[in-house]
């Protein structure tokens, strides 16, 4: 799955913002939410796909954190489409502020 894809469900957000705070177990992930632990898990799952979680096993316990390959990705596409805009913008500030001669001969 598509790591923004991933990211437009609100637990899932939800779920991130949680562990940028630090690692979590999965038990304390599920205690954190008023939905099952399957359905936790399931989220879990689609973050994981999507790059931006990675678990570890630790005895018994899946600890989760943060993925920061996933997440520079994203901050890659992002500053990419920024630096596309930001040009195109400037671009249209300049052409906006130059005064059409057609427009100033028909005064």
């Amino acid at each position: 799955m598509d790591s923004f894809a991933a990211l437009s469900d609100p637990t899932r957000r939800a779920i991130v913002e949680r562990l940028a705070r630090g690692e979590m177990a999965a038990g304390d992930i599920v205690a954190a939410f008023s939905l099952s632990a399957p359905a936790i898990s399931q989220h879990l799952k689609t973050l994981r796909q999507a790059g931006l979680v990675r678990v570890r096993g630790e005895g018994q316990r899946r600890i989760y954190s943060l993925d920061p390959d996933g997440l520079d990705g994203m901050e890659a596409w992002i500053a990419s489409t920024r630096r596309f805009w930001s040009t195109r913008l400037d671009d249209l500030a300049a052409a906006l502020d130059t005064p059409d001669d057609d427009t100033e001969t028909s005064r």
